[in-house]
């Protein structure tokens, strides 16, 4: 398995592409890759389709030369699974010289929605990008202080676990996720936006917490570790205020 941790610390959301259309053979890497994939649950049905920017709807796209269409079946925990899948391949693309993006508002045309029997989640742009690929510095985050995130202790390889989290992505860059634990377990929260917010947040809040959780386990990875991510009630016992408990990471 390729290690994706180092591109946690240059990967930028990329907006501007080259709409140059690309041989198939070109594309093979990034089909192969998709074949790949981890779920978070493995007994979640997932279908991911590569789509151009004609079998989108404009409203509010940031035109990208591919999308990658995200369907699932619709049941628990199915947004997360989605966003922790959908996250290694935002990785796999700044690893391997392509742009990407995730596109909360965009739909897929009606004839692409009608080609999959599972529900339409989200999209991810991608393509060759017309910017710098990379962040310089991670001074370029916008992104929480950890102690806003966190209260584990913030030493050694589990801070650098901590921090690989902290900068993962998400919508409106909100960072809804609260971590505690220790150096055996990082148990996993969910903000708990208030009703106005929710109207907002609601349906990226779960991706968003698969994003962190791929963060975190490849960090850990990285590290020599053999996480395994499971729920505990120690820590739905815990919740911080304005969090709900989603599941924890055993760093083994």
């Amino acid at each position: 398995m390729v290690d994706l941790y180092p591109q946690i610390f240059k990967r930028k959301s990329i907006r501007n592409y080259d709409l140059t259309p690309l041989e198939d053979s070109v594309l093979g890497p990034v089909v192969e890759s998709i074949n790949k994939l981890e779920p978070l649950y493995d007994d979640i049905k997932v279908d991911l389709k590569i789509i151009t920017s004609d079998n989108v709807n404009p409203r509010m796209m940031k035109k990208a030369p591919y999308y990658i269409a995200g369907f699932s079946e619709d049941k628990e925990g199915y947004k997360t699974n989605l966003g922790y899948m959908l996250q290694q391949m935002d990785l796999f693309f700044s690893a391997n010289g392509w742009g990407s993006c995730w596109q909360g508002i965009p739909k897929p045309k009606k004839n692409i929605l009608e080609s999959s029997d599972l529900k339409f989640v989200i999209l991810m742009a991608f393509g060759k990008a017309n910017v710098p690929l990379h962040r310089t510095s991670t001074m370029e985050f916008k992104r929480k202080p950890l102690n806003k995130v966190s209260n584990i202790k913030n030493e050694g390889y589990l801070g650098a676990i901590l921090e690989a989290a902290r900068l993962a992505p998400s919508a409106t860059n909100s960072q809804p996720w609260f971590f505690k634990g220790d150096n055996h377990v990082i148990h996993v929260y969910s903000f708990k936006p208030s009703i106005l917010r929710a109207i907002i947040l609601k349906k990226y809040i779960p991706i968003d917490i698969g994003i962190v959780l791929y963060h975190l386990k490849s960090a850990a990875e990285h590290f020599g570790k053999n996480p395994e991510i499971i729920f505990d009630e120690t820590g739905n016992e815990n919740s911080p205020h304005g969090y709900e408990y989603v599941t924890s990471m055993i760093i083994d």
